[in-house]
C-alpha cells in the first residue's frame, strides 16, 4: 500500500528493541489475528463516567458504540486487503481482522520480525508507525496483535513465611474494617491474567484451611489464553492464586471469573475489555499486570482507556496494582516514571503499605512499602501520559517534575503490600508469603463488592466520590491517613514522600470499610 492510498495511524509508533537478536523476517505465509478498534458513533458524557449514573450494555452499544456503518467500511477494506473480518463486537468497538502476515504487512505498511530476547524468547516485533487505507482514516483507531511483544510483568513479590510477619487475607479484613454482614454476595469480580492458571482442587484446600466457603470460579480464554497452571509457584501461577485467594478471602460470597489472555498487547486489552462487557456486568475488575507508561503505544494506552471509560459508564469499578519498583518503576536513568495501567484516570490505583499489627489486632504502625532495590517499593508518582482528573483538581497532586505541568496522580488508594508484611497463600502446592500491589488491586476489588452488595448499587468511577471535598493535607472520610516513608528505592528519600492528605506513596490512604460506607450513603450512593 502507497504513502498516496494510505493515511498514518496516530499513535503507533513503535520504537526498535535493542535488547534483542534479529532471527528472521517473519514468514509471509504466518497466519496473524488483529484487533482493530473503532471510533465511537458518539462521545461518552462526563456525567456517565463519573457517575453515579449509568448505562445498559444495550444502550452503551447504541449511543456510544462503533457505528455499524465503520465496520462496514472496515470489512470492505479488509477484504480488498486480502484479509478476513471473523469477528464483529458493535458495544466495545472492536474488529477481528485475520490474514497472512504478508497481507497485513502490505495492509498496514509495517515489516516484521523474529526476534529472541535475553531469555530466549521468541516474537514478533515491528518499529515506527503503521498505516491505514485512508478510507478507514478517522474510524481506525488502534490496531493491536501485529506486534506480540511481552507487554507486562505481574506485580506480586514472595516472601518465606519464616521471615515475614504474614496475614490471612481475611484477617486483613477486619483490620481495614470492612463492612459486616457483608460478602459480596450477589456480586461478580472479574480478575485479569497474562499467564499461569489454577487448579480448583488447590483452592479448595486453602479456603478450606482459612474455614471459608471457597468462591465461584470460572476461567475464561482470551485471544487464545488458557487456564493453563504451570507447577511452579514462582511463575505466573502465584499472581493467579494470590488474586484469586484475596479476593476469594475478602469477598467470599463474590462470584469470580478470571480472564486469561496473552501477554500482549492486543490480549490484555481484549481480556480487559471482555471483562468490562461481561454480562452480568461485574462490580469489580482486578488487574495486577503493568509496565512503565512508555513501554505501551499511545494507541494501546487509548484503546485501552477507552474500555476503562465504558466501564465507569457500565458502573463497573476497576482497581490496578500501582507498581512494586518505586518511583522510577524499575526504569534506569533517574527517572520518574508512573505505571499503566494505573495511571489512566478511569480506574482506581492501588499503591502499597507496610503493615505491623499489635496484640488484639489493632494497627500498631502503617508506613509506605520501601524495602529498597532488592525488597521493592511500591510505585506512585505523576504521569505524563494523562492530564490531571477532575476529581484530583485539589488534593494537592505534585507537578510534573520535568514541565511543571499537572498531571494525573497515582496511586489513588493503598493497602499492605510489602511481602515482610505479606498475604498467607496457597501456590502450586506451596505455603507461601506474598506481597506487592498485586495483593492490593484484589483486596479493593472484594471491599468494592461488599460496598456494592451493602448499598444496592454499582459503584463504577469510585474516585468520584472517594475524592468528593478533597483538600491538601486533609484526610478523607473513610481512609486511614499513611504519612510515614517514601518509595524512592535508591535511598535519597525523594521525590515523594509520605504527608498528610493524597501523596504520591499511598494516595488518600489505607480504608476503613466501614466509615467509608457510611460516606458513600452520605452522598447519596445508594
Amino acid at each position: 500500500m502507497s504513502k498516496n492510498t494510505s493515511v498514518a495511524l496516530p499513535g503507533s509508533e513503535r520504537v526498535a528493541l535493542s535488547d534483542v537478536e534479529i532471527v528472521d523476517p517473519v514468514a509471509p505465509e504466518e497466519r496473524i489475528t488483529v484487533t482493530v478498534l473503532l471510533r465511537r458513533r458518539s462521545s461518552i458524557p462526563d456525567q456517565l463516567i463519573e457517575g453515579p449514573d449509568t448505562l445498559s450494555r444495550a444502550a452503551l452499544a447504541d449511543r456510544h458504540g462503533a457505528d455499524p456503518a465503520d465496520v462496514e467500511a472496515v470489512r470492505v477494506a479488509m477484504s480488498g486487503a486480502g484479509l478476513t473480518v471473523v469477528g464483529t463486537d458493535l458495544p466495545s468497538r472492536r474488529v477481528t481482522v485475520a490474514g497472512t502476515a504478508e497481507a497485513l504487512m502490505r495492509t498496514f505498511g509495517a515489516e516484521l520480525q523474529i526476534v529472541r530476547d535475553a531469555s530466549g524468547f521468541q516474537h514478533r516485533a515491528r518499529s515506527g508507525e503503521l498505516r491505514l487505507p485512508a478510507a478507514l482514516d478517522g474510524i481506525v483507531i488502534a490496531v493491536l496483535g501485529l506486534d506480540n511483544r511481552p507487554q507486562a510483568e505481574a506485580r506480586f513479590r514472595a516472601s518465606q513465611p519464616e521471615a515475614a510477619r504474614s496475614f490471612r487475607p481475611d484477617a486483613l479484613g477486619k483490620v481495614y474494617g470492612f463492612p459486616a454482614n457483608t460478602d459480596g454476595a450477589g456480586q461478580t469480580i472479574a480478575i485479569v491474567e497474562l499467564g499461569g492458571g489454577f487448579r480448583q482442587s488447590e483452592l479448595d484446600t486453602y479456603f478450606d484451611g482459612l474455614g471459608i466457603p471457597a468462591p465461584r470460579v470460572v476461567a475464561v480464554g482470551v485471544d487464545g489464553g488458557q487456564n493453563l497452571p504451570s507447577g511452579d509457584a514462582g511463575s505466573a501461577d502465584g499472581e493467579v492464586l494470590l488474586d484469586i485467594e484475596v479476593a476469594g478471602a475478602l469477598a467470599s460470597g463474590a462470584r469470580q471469573v478470571v480472564y486469561f489472555a496473552p501477554n500482549t498487547d492486543r490480549g490484555f486489552v481484549d481480556a480487559v475489555t471482555t471483562a468490562v462487557h461481561a454480562d452480568p456486568t461485574p462490580a469489580a475488575v482486578s488487574i495486577s499486570w503493568g509496565a512503565p507508561e512508555d513501554k505501551w503505544t499511545a494507541q494501546a494506552r487509548r484503546a485501552f482507556d477507552a474500555a476503562l471509560a465504558d466501564a465507569a459508564a457500565l458502573g463497573v469499578t476497576v482497581t490496578a496494582a500501582a507498581g512494586d519498583r518505586g518511583s522510577a518503576d524499575g526504569e534506569g536513568g533517574g527517572g520518574l516514571h508512573t505505571d499503566f495501567p494505573a495511571s489512566s484516570p478511569h480506574l482506581l490505583a492501588c499503591g502499597g503499605t507496610k503493615l505491623a499489627v499489635a496484640d488484639g489486632g489493632t494497627v500498631a504502625s502503617e508506613t509506605v512499602w520501601n524495602g529498597g532495590d532488592r525488597g521493592g517499593a511500591t510505585g506512585g508518582g505523576v504521569s505524563v501520559a494523562f492530564g490531571l482528573p477532575a476529581y484530583q483538581r485539589n488534593a494537592g497532586v505534585d507537578k510534573r517534575r520535568k514541565t511543571g505541568k499537572p498531571g494525573r496522580g497515582v496511586p489513588d488508594v493503598a493497602a499492605v503490600a510489602d511481602p515482610a508484611t505479606g498475604y498467607e497463600v496457597l501456590v502450586d502446592g506451596e505455603r507461601l508469603v506474598f506481597g506487592g500491589t498485586s495483593a492490593v488491586a484484589p483486596l479493593w476489588a472484594a471491599l468494592v463488592a461488599r460496598l456494592t452488595q451493602a448499598l444496592g448499587r454499582p459503584l463504577g468511577l469510585l474516585n468520584t466520590a472517594l475524592y468528593d471535598g478533597v483538600q491538601p493535607g486533609r484526610t478523607q472520610p473513610g481512609f486511614r491517613d499513611v504519612t510515614e516513608g517514601d518509595n524512592d528505592i535508591s535511598g535519597e528519600h525523594g521525590p515523594y514522600p509520605a504527608r498528610a492528605g493524597w501523596d504520591a506513596c499511598t494516595g488518600l490512604g489505607v480504608p476503613d470499610g466501614e466509615a467509608l460506607l457510611a460516606a458513600l450513603r452520605k452522598l447519596g450512593k445508594e
